[in-house]
């Protein structure tokens, strides 16, 4: 890709960070975290699994809790995305405008996807009490009615966890959240241009809109598969509890080992088709917004 490019997610045409429409995206994608959620946490500490697809999570949970029960924990996601992409985007637009040359010339390829896992790392940090407290409030209706914490939204639970937790719990499991961060940046830059030289070496493609689109659709499915690791450590570091003073996990390392022992090496994707439902769009959209803005960057500036 062209050195002018962006990097995924960094902004409008114009460069400024567009925190809006990612909010607005959240009222619909809501769902699938919260089965996504739900599904990285079912069977837990060997128990049987609650749900056998997504599919049955879903009308299990519609059946449980109705059409209101799908979109428990929204205003968690809304501050999620308030706090981490207008972190994100921030840092980005100030490291790259930092780092153009005086002449111009934006950083070079390798030097942006740098700046986007900074960028990316960073806002993950900011985020991590929004996603403590979504991961709570989605968690909370599989389990019974004496055990559920009840936050009422996502102020009264970051209120809740302070006074009953500590402050430090607002950011428990940021070290998952920040690393998911990076490696979904990572991922995705490295496996969108891999793909697309597969792709465009095969003879098949040319380098087009198609071309684009498959290249993004192969990027979101090594992406969701290389991250949902870090993300059910998240998942599950966020919303364990304490077991006679003890925490049910050490570290991210103890979650990984008590996932592959108890539920199977497999489980560490668990909700697989709802996490790329959401990743999949987003990353197609992306590469062809940027291939796009590539192309116009070269028509404009470098023809000639």
């Amino acid at each position: 890709m062209a050195a002018a490019a962006a990097s995924p997610g960094a902004g409008g045409m114009d460069g400024k960070p567009r925190t809006s429409p990612k909010m607005g995206a959240t009222v619909f994608v809501q769902p699938l975290d919260l089965v996504k959620n739900r599904m990285q946490l079912s069977g837990e500490g060997a128990k049987t699994r609650e749900y056998k697809t997504s599919f049955h999570a879903l009308t299990s949970i519609l059946k449980a809790e109705g059409l209101k029960g799908i979109y428990t924990g929204l205003s968690a996601g809304l501050l999620r995305q308030a706090t981490y992409t207008t972190t994100r985007l921030g840092i980005y637009t100030v490291l790259f405008e930092r780092l153009t040359g005086a002449d111009g010339t934006p950083p070079g390829f390798l030097l942006k996807a740098l700046i986007g896992m900074t960028a990316g790392a960073t806002g993950a940090f900011v985020g991590t009490p929004a996603e403590v407290a979504l991961i709570r409030m989605t968690a909370d209706g599989r389990l019974p009615p004496d055990q559920r914490r009840g936050y009422k939204n996502v102020f009264n639970a970051l209120i809740r966890i302070a006074q009953e937790e500590g402050i430090p719990t607002l950011w428990r499991g940021c070290i998952p959240t920040m690393a998911r961060a990076v490696v979904v940046n990572a991922a995705q830059l490295a496996s969108y241009s891999q793909s697309k030289q597969f792709l465009l070496d095969s003879g098949y493609f040319s380098d087009n809109i198609l071309c684009h689109f498959c290249a993004s659709m192969i990027s979101g499915l090594v992406t969701t598969a290389a991250s949902m690791p870090v993300d059910i450590v998240k998942t599950r570091i966020q919303n364990m509890r304490m077991i006679d003073g003890k925490p049910e996990y050490k570290n991210g390392l103890d979650v990984l080992m008590k996932v592959i022992r108890y539920e199977g090496f497999f489980s560490l994707w668990k909700g697989f088709t709802p996490y790329y439902a959401r990743l999949g769009p987003h990353t197609v959209l992306t590469f062809i917004f940027l291939e796009q803005m590539n192309k116009a960057y070269k028509r404009l500036f470098l023809s000639g």
